[in-house]
């Protein structure tokens, strides 16, 4: 597993507020043929951070370098703060809709639908059962200051959660959970952990 931490050189162009399908775009783009695409995302990626508004109001502009960063070691249980983008997570309804579930709204059900969703990706990552059946993800309940946060990507709105989680289970996992972050949507920008 290997987690990068990217810095920018300013550009010309401003970077809109909505960028996140870009920035999909780009890191596909720059991976290059391959079968992940529209598959279970292995990985997350943060939002661009450090941007100072725009001089025209309309975006970002930010003032090349990537390094690895080191994974730090993690015990049985971690409370991990978001990137500053929302956790998505969502259950399909009767009528085959999308509900998006929140941490202030429905804290059980998105826990089950994160944990399911962790419990997926180290399977697919070839962990065994002494890993995917401990684990379990679920909003920091005791947080006072969770919000819901709305973000969009090529025309549709996506609603998660700013509030931490908490992952327990082997230290193997939890560290996993850093890297590939929380919830779905992680390959579109969301549910990056920090």
């Amino acid at each position: 597993m290997v987690r990068l931490n990217l810095k920018l050189t300013a550009s010309n162009e401003t970077v809109s507020y909505n960028h996140l399908h870009r920035l999909t775009g780009f890191l596909h783009h720059r991976v290059g043929e391959n079968e992940l695409h529209d598959d279970l995302s292995l990985y997350s990626f943060g939002w661009l951070e450090g941007g100072q508004g725009a001089e025209d109001g309309d975006g970002l502009a930010f003032p090349l370098e990537i390094k690895e960063q080191e994974a730090p070691a993690f015990n049985g249980s971690h409370r991990f703060k978001t990137d500053g983008a929302p956790v998505i997570a969502r259950r399909y309804r009767e009528d085959g809709s999308r509900e998006y579930l929140l941490s202030g709204e429905h804290p059980e059900a998105a826990a089950a639908v994160m944990t399911r969703v962790l419990r997926r990706k180290l399977a697919a990552a070839g962990y065994g059962e002494e890993h995917t059946e401990s684990v379990a993800v679920q909003f920091d309940e005791m947080y006072s200051h969770a919000r819901d946060k709305v973000a969009t990507v090529k025309g549709t709105d996506h609603k998660g959660s700013i509030c931490p989680v908490v992952v327990e289970g082997t230290p193997e996992a939890v560290q996993f959970a850093w890297t590939v972050g929380a919830g779905e949507l992680t390959g579109s920008g969301f549910g990056a952990l920090k």
